[in-house]
């Protein structure tokens, strides 16, 4: 297992997410992104989470909704990986992962498509 303190683990969050393509960050309207050490259950298996509702299941969206969420765990996260490197790559892919569901992509198609 890896060790990375709060602090550094979420600046690694934002330089990770600062890099992503632009066509798959410009469009995140009123998400926000969490980083929590573990999720409400306590377990190691989740490494992250969206909550709201999908692009392509909103009708009329508009002023005064809550944002939707983002949540990235850092000590399930940090049990699967050895490394720096190896830490960044599963963030990149956690982040790409609840970011698709924001778009409305399922597990299944994520899956089919290598980010599952």
């Amino acid at each position: 297992m890896f060790d990375l303190d709060a602090d550094k683990f979420e600046a690694l969050v934002g330089e990770i997410f600062d890099d992503l393509p632009d066509d798959m960050v410009d469009g995140l309207d009123n998400v926000v992104i969490v980083i929590d050490d573990l999720p409400e259950d306590g377990s190691l298996d989740l490494l992250g989470l969206y909550t709201g509702v999908a692009l392509t299941d909103r009708g009329q969206y508009g002023f005064g909704e809550l944002p939707d969420m983002i949540s990235i765990y850092r000590l399930p996260l940090l049990s699967i990986v050895e490394s720096e490197d190896e830490l960044r790559e599963q963030v990149r892919i956690t982040l790409v992962h609840e970011i698709a569901h924001f778009y409305g992509i399922g597990d299944d198609e994520l899956h089919s498509l290598g980010w599952g």
